[in-house]
Order: structure tokens, then C-alpha cells, then sequence
């Protein structure tokens, strides 16, 4: 799989034509913003399921406080505001 990266202008510019390079070219693009990588195109698979942390089996134990700290972040964030949506305070 051959590596090619692109600024995210060139990207938007171009993204149909990367598309199809990713897809049936089997390019990875590594997609970067003042030549930081932001993102990687890489082809899909049917295959292909993303990792999920319920298939980590054996690590932890049943009643470790993980769980406990996990369930509580997902909690907070099914209630949190994003500043962007907030509006502000008069």
C-alpha cells in the first residue's frame, strides 16, 4: 500500500479523484493541516469491523473501577453541551 500526503486545500480540492485512488488504487493517504496529519484514507473492506472495546476480554477484571470511570464519562458526555452550541451567558 503506497503512502501519499496531501494539505486538506488539495484534499477538498480533490477529494472525489482520492477517493477513487484509496478505493481501487489502494493508496493511503495521510490527510494534513499545516503538515501536521489529521486524518488517514485508507480502502474498506468488508471484513473490516472496527475495534470496540467490548472485544478486550480477559485484561480486567469483572469489578474493576474502569468500568465504573468509563460509564461515568459516557453519562457526563450524553449531557454535555459543546461550547460551540452553548449559548452564552448574558
Amino acid at each position: 500500500m503506497t503512502n501519499k500526503e496531501v494539505g486538506i486545500a488539495e484534499a477538498k480540492k480533490h477529494f472525489s479523484e482520492l477517493i477513487g485512488r484509496v478505493a481501487y488504487g489502494g493508496e493511503r493517504i495521510i490527510i494534513s493541516k499545516r503538515g501536521k496529519p489529521m486524518a488517514i484514507m485508507v480502502p474498506a473492506t468488508k471484513d473490516q469491523a472496527p475495534d470496540h472495546l467490548s472485544k478486550t476480554r480477559g485484561w480486567l477484571e469483572e469489578d474493576d473501577p474502569f468500568f465504573d470511570t468509563i460509564d461515568k464519562i459516557i453519562r457526563d458526555r450524553m449531557t454535555h453541551t459543546p461550547r460551540m452550541l452553548s449559548t452564552p451567558e448574558s
